[in-house]
């Protein structure tokens, strides 16, 4: 692969280029792994100085995601702005396979020339991103798109990963979903910037502005963050099937990301989640080691000495680790 035609073909925006970036970072294949680090130092070393707004998306399920990702996307176009979506869809953990049917779901905006659809299977990664959701929003930066919208798998205590990759975190709930407050969980509700109740329409419309405002109290109720101006993280109503609200929600969003510009904490931000994925990708490559020879197999044997009762857990793990991480593979 020519990874200098490759970075010349992203950085000239240029969709097909794109794709097969993208589907070169998610390769599990040692070689095409050796590709995307060269592809993703080559688009670093052009110095290109594109920045994206990346807005992490998600939601308790039925809440609608897609289709206020359609609305919202077909909303942004219209102004003019290119938007990338990447829709993380969960893995069996039986099969590893993944239905992949985001796309299926936002017919219009996948049609739509300034939008950019790109569904990728969790493999089983928690979080409820891919593993190469940040890779591939580089690359989405990289091609010239002004709006990432990283769409999760759904609601759940490891969501707050998205937060790592994003500029802003959007929840995404439903009206008269029983006790949210608890079955969304303290973590994800302190992570939210903006909180929008879908669904406020017809018969909903009443509930959905009540739920609000018992988001509105609950967020009060948290302790005050410093990248948050007066008056965030709010809550505010939204109805993806009227289009109703999505302008609003627009102008929160922008006006939350420029201020956190103006005090400097964006750019904060984008540094600790730089050394966040560092870190993550350390402890990837040391796990990874796990499943590989001679590691591998040794685990077998000390397992098998832990089943029989011979050795303890503790005694184990103490010598696996000290036979090949602290001595190395050799021993020494």
């Amino acid at each position: 692969m020519d990874i200098d035609e490759l970075s010349t073909d992203i950085l000239s925006s240029k969709r097909r280029a794109l794709a097969r970036a993208i589907t070169l970072v998610e390769s599990g294949r040692a070689d095409h792994r050796a590709d995307a680090i060269a592809l993703l130092q080559a688009l670093k070393d052009a110095d290109h100085g594109r920045q994206a707004l990346r807005v992490g998306l998600s939601g308790t399920p039925g809440v609608g995601k897609s289709t206020f990702i359609e609305a919202f996307g077909l909303m942004l176009t219209a102004q003019g702005l290119k938007v990338a979506v990447l829709a993380v869809d969960p893995s069996s953990a039986r099969s590893g396979g993944s239905i992949l049917g985001d796309k299926t779901r936002m017919e219009q905006l996948s049609r739509d020339p300034n939008a950019f659809i790109r569904p990728s299977p969790s493999q089983s990664h928690l979080g409820g991103v891919a593993r190469r959701t940040r890779e591939a929003i580089e690359l989405c930066e990289a091609a010239d798109f002004d709006v990432i919208l990283i769409e999760t798998v759904g609601v759940g205590q490891s969501e707050t990963v998205v937060a790592e990759l994003s500029d802003l975190f959007v929840l995404l709930l439903a009206p008269a979903g029983g006790d949210e407050l608890q079955g969304v969980k303290r973590g994800i509700m302190e992570m939210a910037d903006i909180i929008l109740i879908n669904k406020a329409d017809g018969d909903l419309k009443a509930t959905a502005s009540r739920t609000c405002a018992d988001y509105a109290g609950a967020l009060r109720l948290l302790r005050k963050r410093p990248q948050d101006p007066e008056g965030f993280p709010k809550a505010l109503t939204v109805s993806a099937a009227q289009e109703t609200g999505l302008d609003t929600a627009w102008d929160e969003m922008t006006t939350l990301a420029e201020w956190r510009r103006e005090a400097g904490h964006w750019d904060a931000r984008r540094r600790a989640q730089a050394r966040y994925w560092f870190e993550a990708e350390v402890r990837e490559a040391l796990l990874s080691t796990l499943r590989r020879e001679p590691v591998k197999g040794a685990m077998e044997r000390l397992a098998g000495q832990v089943e029989a009762g011979d050795l303890t857990a503790a005694a184990a793990a103490e010598d696996l680790l000290t036979t090949y991480l602290q001595r190395g593979p050799g021993g020494t």
